[in-house]
């Protein structure tokens, strides 16, 4: 009788749970977008100062709970010798998030080109996509009219997926909420294809 009302109770509260991977140079602002998420979607969640935020090495995890869902969220390093990495966690991501530091004209090439590199892996054949333009509260950054034709050039590697470029600001919190419901709604659409985690073997 017990098993039977656990097993009740946890279908009730039990949340599907989906893997978003947070990818880009390091430096871009991944693990502050981060942070800006939890503090956005977790009630009484501390953020972590940005002073305290320091360069990736290897993985930060976080969570939310958002829309009836959970997201998993796997900050990797961006450091060049850490992108290697990057592809052992493909194959069981539902979305990806890229960050753009849009203020750093002069790392743009490398972004582009990390980032043309983890598209075109087969892992990641439509997984939906979400291109973030961080660090739109520097003056003079870039704005997604600039940054999106040049993370377009190469449209095949991107292929047919959900695809959205958008403004943001990590540190003071712009556009979070929009790209992240743009990324469930999509997340949701795409179960057939990417269906949750397997809750019973996590």
């Amino acid at each position: 009788m017990y098993t039977l009302l656990y097993g009740l109770y946890k279908y009730m509260v039990q949340k599907d749970e989906f893997c978003v991977l947070i990818l880009g140079l390091d430096n871009a602002g991944k693990t502050t977008y981060l942070e800006a998420a939890k503090t956005k979607f977790t009630k009484n969640y501390k953020e972590m100062h940005p002073s305290k935020i320091t360069t990736t090495v290897g993985l930060n995890i976080g969570k939310i709970d958002v829309a009836g869902i959970r997201l998993n969220f796997w900050d990797l390093g961006g450091q060049v010798e850490l992108q290697s990495l990057w592809d052992k966690y493909y194959a069981e991501s539902h979305a990806l998030i890229y960050i753009v530091d849009s203020s750093d004209r002069e790392r743009i090439p490398d972004s582009k080109e990390t980032f043309d590199k983890m598209i075109s892996s087969e892992s990641l054949t439509g997984v939906p996509l979400l291109v973030l333009a961080n660090k739109q509260d520097i003056p003079d950054c870039m704005g997604v009219r600039d940054v999106k034709p040049i993370f377009n050039k190469n449209a095949h590697l991107i292929g047919r997926r959900d695809c959205m470029v958008m403004p943001v600001s990590a540190l003071n919190g712009d556009g979070i909420n929009e790209g992240i419901m743009w990324l469930v709604d999509c997340i949701k659409r795409n179960i057939d294809i990417r269906p949750p985690r397997d809750q019973d073997n996590t």
